[in-house]
């Protein structure tokens, strides 16, 4: 019978990965091994403080009450008090613009 693998087998590493990858880390960084790992832990800690500092800001935004809106106007309340909106009229000028001369051919 064909057995049906799942994400999880496929993500996971088994024994023999773990044991190879190890063995490459021992190889590659020997000595330095418990710094890199220091170092590494204090990366994966920084990483996960400013994910709970975004996770707060977001929540925070989400609980803030909206700024309330701005007070309406107040309208007559009866229809005689109030007045159509008119148009403003044109008020022509009381001197008509001067007319200036047509320019003089020069001859030359």
């Amino acid at each position: 019978m064909i057995s049906v693998l799942t994400v999880a087998q496929f993500s996971l590493p088994g024994g023999t990965e773990m044991l190879i990858v190890l063995i490459v880390a021992l190889l590659l960084f020997g000595n330095r091994l418990p710094q890199v790992a220091r170092s590494l832990g204090k990366s994966l800690n920084e990483f996960r403080k400013g994910m709970q500092g975004l996770e707060q800001e977001l929540r925070s935004a989400i609980n803030e009450t909206p700024p309330p809106s701005p007070p309406r106007t107040q309208r007559p309340e009866n229809e005689e008090d109030r007045q159509p909106p008119v148009a403003p009229k044109f008020i022509p000028p009381a001197t008509p613009p001067e007319e200036t001369p047509p320019p003089s051919k020069v001859a030359g």
